[in-house]
């Protein structure tokens, strides 16, 4: 049998081009899949960020794509993700592409201004006419976010041209169901040379700004979607966590599957990680607490293991729950505990944490920027890493926090519900805590009970040998995407 082919293609890959998230498993996945015989190839904008040297790119081609009104070059280069035998692709275009990195803006995760649509609709258009170049066609295009949310529509205007077009099939995976990319309809259409009339769904207006969404485009025309936990793929489809386009996938359901993320864990692995202070395995712990004592000085915080330290590394938003942890950092104080707090995102968060730092200088510490070595010396140094969010596709931060044997305090939604198990002291089994309600009366309790394990020796040392042999590897569920891949292909 044949090989599958399948196409990734993304906004954001890990290390060439990291945002959040969507940038690990884009770096991860493939590297599964390609082990178990998938012929799998990604494609990403050339940013200014990605160093042509660094990464060896190499040039096979040049493109020309009508856009704007106008025709634009575009060069193809080639280069291998790093570790493995994944073919990446480059689209290198100076006026939409190769100018700094993934976003113009701070905070463009959702959309951000038309610059941000030009790009992506600009590298949307043009990751599909390489094939040609290439002289290799993917069975399965594997698109991912709204960024790409147009991908399915040129697919199905490309396969009128073109009958090798009409073979390839779509999957759209959901990272972040609230991130959507609207824009203005008609400024949209004019700049992609297209008009209502050539396709059905491009007259789909959304919301009360009648615009254009990226995002509903794929739900609606892709042969199918996965989200990143089983989970979360029944929440979007209600209102609570639909974010106005659970009428959409409500359409779709037959087609929706959740998928739980893995990590990468040869990256996150406490043994061999080059970012911590002292390497360790769930045969020497008592190391991990000298990764505890190394990062308390590092931050200036009272060195004193008896003192719980809760870490939380992540994105300032309304959805990681920040808001949460400052309602209960009294409390926490109080305890005797300290806080790690390491992220970057919206104004109003980032100053929220901010004044947690100030009012408890002995006892907070804040960093307003990503990190990657201060990231992994908090997922080894701390006890107990806090991810209270609103909602949550899958989330990454609490698997990675299990693998070094730091313990998550999770609220039970999406991903989360679907990874952290919670403790039972009479069965001696779980990994984490757990609790229900967006309220810091609920995070509360939570908190104690698992300061309650804190104190117990027995209790503690087996919750993070638990933690630590957790299965968040990637076979497990690229196995379940070459099963899902088998089932498109025979649609």
């Amino acid at each position: 049998m044949a090989k599958i082919k399948v196409l990734f293609v993304a906004a954001e890959l890990t290390p060439m081009a990291k945002v959040g998230g969507l940038a690990d498993v884009i770096g991860a996945l493939p590297k599964s899949l390609i082990k178990q015989g998938i012929d799998v190839r990604i494609i990403i904008p050339r940013y200014g960020i990605v160093e042509k040297e660094k990464y060896g790119l190499k040039k096979l081609s040049t493109l020309e794509i009508f856009f704007n009104n106008q025709k634009e070059k575009v060069s193809l280069y080639q280069a291998f993700l790093p570790d493995s035998r994944v073919i990446v692709y480059f689209l290198e275009n100076y006026k939409y592409l190769s100018e700094g990195g993934v976003y113009f803006e701070k905070d463009a995760s959702s959309g951000g201004t038309s610059r941000e649509c030009q790009r992506f609709s600009f590298f949307t258009k043009s990751s599909i006419e390489v094939f040609s170049h290439l002289n290799w066609w993917p069975d399965i295009i594997h698109h991912h976010d709204w960024h790409v949310g147009l991908l399915p529509v040129f697919l199905k205007i490309k396969a009128k041209e073109n009958e090798k077009y009409k073979k390839i099939r779509s999957v759209l995976n959901i990272h972040n169901l609230a991130y959507q990319g609207k824009y203005n309809h008609a400024d949209t259409l004019k700049m992609l040379d297209l008009n209502e009339n050539d396709f059905s769904s491009l007259k789909i207006k959304f919301g009360k700004n009648q615009d254009i969404n990226f995002l509903q485009q794929s739900i609606i025309n892709t042969d199918f979607i996965i989200t990143v936990s089983p989970n979360y793929a029944q929440e979007i489809l209600t209102k609570e966590y639909g974010d106005g386009l659970e009428n959409d996938l409500q359409k779709r359901k037959d087609f929706i599957l959740g998928i739980l993320n893995g990590i990468d864990i040869d990256r996150f692995n406490p043994k061999t990680d080059k970012f911590i202070y002292k390497n360790y395995s769930i045969s020497n712990l008592k190391i991990k607490n000298e990764n505890k004592l190394y990062l308390q000085k590092t931050v200036g915080l009272e060195q004193n293991l008896e003192n719980p330290l809760f870490g939380f590394v992540g994105r300032l938003s309304e959805q990681k729950g920040i808001d949460l942890v400052e309602k209960i950092t009294d409390y926490l104080i109080k305890k005797g505990g300290q806080l790690v707090i390491l992220g970057a995102g919206l104004d109003p968060f980032e100053r929220i944490a901010l004044s947690m730092a100030e009012k408890y200088p002995k006892n907070v510490f804040v960093k307003i920027a990503f990190d990657a070595k201060l990231a992994q010396q908090i997922y080894a140094g701390s006890d107990f890493f806090l991810m209270p969010s609103r909602f949550e596709p899958c989330g990454l931060g609490q698997m990675i926090s299990m693998r070094y044997g730091t313990i998550p305090i999770v609220r039970a939604t999406g991903g989360l519900k679907d990874s952290v198990i919670e403790f039972n002291t009479e069965t001696k089994k779980g990994t984490g805590f757990l609790f229900n309600n967006y309220e810091p009366a609920d995070f509360l309790e939570t908190i104690n009970r698992a300061l309650e394990i804190f104190k117990n020796d027995v209790w503690w040392l087996k919750i993070i040998k638990n933690a630590m042999l957790q299965d968040s590897s990637w076979e497990k569920s690229s196995k379940k995407y070459i099963e899902l891949y088998k089932k498109v292909l025979n649609f």
